[in-house]
Parts: structure tokens; sequence; C-alpha cells
């Protein structure tokens, strides 16, 4: 594969704490959670009563008459797309569309589309289903609809990996831009998967944490708790992240700020279960390991970690031992740190939030803290600062780890600029 150098230059966000990236991180900074009591109608229904809404409603940023065509899983990527092309500068930028790509991947889907035309049909009959329903359900509707709104006639996917999505297609991008298939390319995740029937999925499984969820005056903002013992399981949030990747020699030819370069990432599959992790952290460890093997990157650079960790007891423990095991005797210089205690756990947006995140910690030189850590978990051997933390100066590296069901791995490192 050719060694052109992959950068990010443009950023945008909608999560659980902030309207766009700078909200949001300003929050992140801050350990704000975005976690509260949902008010939706049926949530008296369910066992899991909380959950992390978006701060900001696409419906209060989007045309109206377009956003009705869309699932909200495609209006979070919309809002976020918007801004990250907005932040890179590219409107007027010349910019051929065949060699702009799109990467925007989601876990679920358009599942709300699915189960209100199910209701439909189910209550008023096959004729009232709508029209729109397959082009809004399917899980390439957000980077389809992305690629529609910036003309983007290169290559454009919607990788599905569970909640390794959002990272796998970032690392989808930076093939695209070594490959030579694109000089830009929009990548990142969605998701918008508050609704009963997945809260009620993922909490009869054990999935989700149910602290909160009966009328025990427990904060909700208290329940994602990574890495701490009382950890039970993780907080649905949703929301969508996009980053504009794009080859060096394109964005210096521009004149493009660069926020940091993309060194390298690492895919692979645990094959150890549908659901859980490899106890051992083995297929992490190698996803870890090819990035930073992808990127020529020396562990002992690596200074800054946003972990998967979800708050669930086995995945946060599988974490720590691919850390140690990638870095070493260099772990203890590694400031980990979990953004789901403050957002809860975007599915397929995950990793491309976190991503954002991670690139704004190596351009803004400090670390988000990890919320909620009141007993941390003597089975995890991480530095995991509970307030925000100086990164050091000089050449640093910033790992983003990605992993869902079906033994799904990636990781995605960062460098400096």
């Amino acid at each position: 594969m050719p060694s052109t150098r992959v950068v990010v230059t443009g950023l945008g966000a909608t999560s659980p704490v902030g309207g766009d990236v700078a909200s949001t991180w300003q929050a992140l900074l801050a350990g704000t959670s975005g976690i509260g009591y949902l008010d939706d109608e049926w949530v008296d229904t369910l066992p899991v009563r909380i959950g992390g809404r978006v701060a900001v409603d696409p419906s209060e940023v989007l045309e109206r008459v377009k956003a009705r065509r869309w699932d909200r899983s495609t209006q979070f990527a919309m809002v976020a797309a918007d801004q990250a092309w907005a932040d890179a500068g590219l409107e007027g930028s010349g910019l051929e569309p065949e060699r702009l790509g799109v990467a925007l991947a989601s876990g679920i889907g358009g599942v709300t589309t699915l189960l209100a035309n199910y209701d439909t049909l189910l209550e008023k009959g096959a004729r009232r289903v709508s029209p729109l329903a397959v082009p809004m359900l399917m899980p390439n509707a957000p980077a389809a609809n992305v690629s529609l709104a910036y003309g983007a006639r290169a290559a454009v996917h919607a990788p599905t990996s569970a909640c390794a999505s959002g990272n796998e297609a970032i690392a989808m991008a930076i093939d695209l831009i070594r490959l030579g298939r694109a000089d830009v390319v929009l990548a990142g995740g969605t998701e918008a998967a508050i609704h009963p029937l997945p809260m009620a999925a993922f909490a009869n499984m054990m999935a989700l944490s149910k602290t909160a969820s009966s009328d025990d005056g427990r904060d909700p903002a208290s329940v994602s708790r990574p890495w701490d013992v009382a950890r039970d399981g993780f907080v649905l949030g949703e929301g969508g992240a996009v980053l504009v990747l794009e080859s060096e020699e394109h964005a210096r030819a521009r004149g493009a700020t660069i926020y940091a370069e993309v060194r390298g990432a690492g895919i692979s599959n645990d094959a150890h279960d549908i659901a859980q992790p490899d106890p051992e952290g083995r297929g992490g460890t190698r996803a870890i390991k090819m990035a930073l093997r992808e990127g020529d990157v020396d562990p002992a650079t690596v200074v800054h970690v946003n972990a998967h960790a979800t708050s669930t007891p086995k995945g946060d423990i599988a974490e720590g031992l691919m850390l140690h095991a990638v870095l070493g005797e260099h772990v203890d210089r590694c400031v980990v740190t979990s953004t789901k205690s403050m957002t809860g756990h975007l599915l397929g947006g995950a990793g491309a939030l976190e991503a954002v995140a991670t690139v704004k910690a190596l351009h803004d030189r400090v670390s988000p803290p990890t919320i909620n850590l009141d007993d941390k978990d003597p089975e995890v051997d991480l530095d995991i600062p509970t307030s925000k933390r100086d990164l050091p100066e000089g050449d640093i590296v910033a790992l983003n780890n990605s992993f869902g069901f079906g033994g799904a791995n990636v990781a995605v490192a960062f460098g400096s600029v």
C-alpha cells in the first residue's frame, strides 16, 4: 500500500453532551454527563428508564422538510457532516466529486423507522406504510444521504460491525485515501436506537445497567461508571460524529488546517462469542498492534487512549489486559479515559465520537476525565484520571479503541502534528 500520509482537517458531532464539537469537547473536559431519565411515554414499560438523548435535537438544526425524509440516525449524520464539511473549509475548494468519498457507519441502522412502519402496518394496513420506509431504514442511508448532499462520487461505504462500526469507517477511509481512490473522505458513525425494542433487548441480555431505573433516587448521571467495581452495564446514548480525512498533500495544497495525522488502523476479530469479548483480549491486542505497526509507532510515544470501556464487567477488564500487552512498561505513562462515562454508549456512533475526542485531546494536549470512578476495580491497572489531565509536548500518539458484538475489534492511532 502506498505510504500516503492521511490527516484530519474537519470535525463534526452531535452528542448527549453538546450539539457541536466545541460544546461537546468543553462538556467532556468539565466531566459533564449527558445521561438522564427518559421522558418518552413508553419508558415506564421498560426495565431501564435512563439514556443519553442528544443535547440539541436535529429538528432544531435541519430543514424540516428534508429531515422528515430521514431516519433519526441519518439526521445525526447530516448534522455532524455539515459541521465537519464547514470546519474543513471544503465549500468552494474545487474538490472534484470523483475524488470525494464517504465511509459512514451505523450499528443498527434505521431501527426507529423500521419499527414505526411495522406498527403502521399492523394498525392501519399495508397501504399506509411509507413509500420512503426502505430508503430511510437501510443501514447505508446515512452514508448515502451524506454523499448526495456533497456530491461524493468516489466510494461510499457503510460498514456494520456493531459497536466497532464508527471506528471501522475511519479505518476504511484511511485505506480509500492510501489506495488512491479518494483525496478526501467524510468518515464517521451514527446511531439512534433509544426505542423500547432495542432497549428491552439490551436490558434482557443484561448488557444495560438497570441502576437508577427504579424509584431509588439514584442520579442517572452516576450510572455509567467504566472500571468502577460497581459497574453493571452500559447506558445507551445517541448521536453521530464525522471526521474529514484527507491526504496530507491535498490538505497542504489547499491550505487546510490540520488537527492530527491518522497514523494507522488495525482490524481483527475474536471468533470467541457473539456478545462477550475474549476474556484475555487477544483479538483486541492484535488490532492495536496492527494500528501501531501500520503507523510505524513506537509504543513509548503512546500517551493517551480513549478506551472502548463501556462499563461492563468483563469488557473493561479485557481492555486493560490489551493495553498492558501492547504498551508493556510504557503503560504507566499513558493516560486512559472513557468518555462513555459522560455520553453513554452510542453503539455504531461511539467510535466516531470518541475519535473526535481523541483528535481534540491531541490537538489541545489535554485528556478528558473518566467520571463516576469512585472505586477502581483492582483487576484494572491503568492510569485513569478523574479530572482532565494535560498531555506532554512533542510528537505524541493517541489510540481510539472500539470493540463490538460478533468479536469485532478496531483500533485507530492518531499522531500529533
